[in-house]
């Protein structure tokens, strides 16, 4: 499933906007599936992630997604990790850390927080190598 996600980061960098990819899973089936959208919509909010939770949501028809995976290509920010602990996520994977803003684990650990009403299982490192290089590649090209 990481390799959707991974479609989905290449989609955001062809469109100019930070590669990152995010499909949420229900079962077997792809629910969701979402690129980064901050520059298209001149919405800092429209993360991969957020928009993902937003079409799972509708997908399932309910606010929870408490059977549901999400796998991101990096590791998600405090304002996505934050709206999936509200939306009651399962468990996360991700692909590359997020050094400087990453919220699961690297900075902060908002999924694992046991003072919140709900934990998310996380794993991170799936593909990771890939995850980063695309990453890496979309600022290679934005500083040349």
């Amino acid at each position: 499933m990481m390799r959707e996600a991974l479609k989905e980061a290449r989609k955001a960098a062809a469109a100019d906007e930070v590669p990152v990819g995010a499909v949420i899973v229900h079962g077997r089936q792809v629910i969701a599936r979402a690129h980064d959208q901050v520059e298209l919509l001149k919405d800092p909010t429209a993360h991969a992630e957020m928009i993902a939770i937003t079409q799972a949501s509708n997908f399932l028809g309910s606010k929870w997604l408490q059977d549901c995976v999400l796998y991101v290509t990096i590791e998600p920010c405090s304002m996505c990790a934050g709206a999936l602990v509200l939306s009651r996520l399962k468990k996360i994977f991700f692909g590359a850390r997020a050094p400087k803003t990453g919220a699961c684990g690297s900075v902060l650990d908002i999924p694992g927080n046991t003072k919140l009403n709900h934990e998310v299982e996380v794993d991170d490192g799936v593909l990771a190598d890939e995850c980063a290089a695309v990453m890496k590649e979309f600022f290679r090209k934005k500083r040349k």
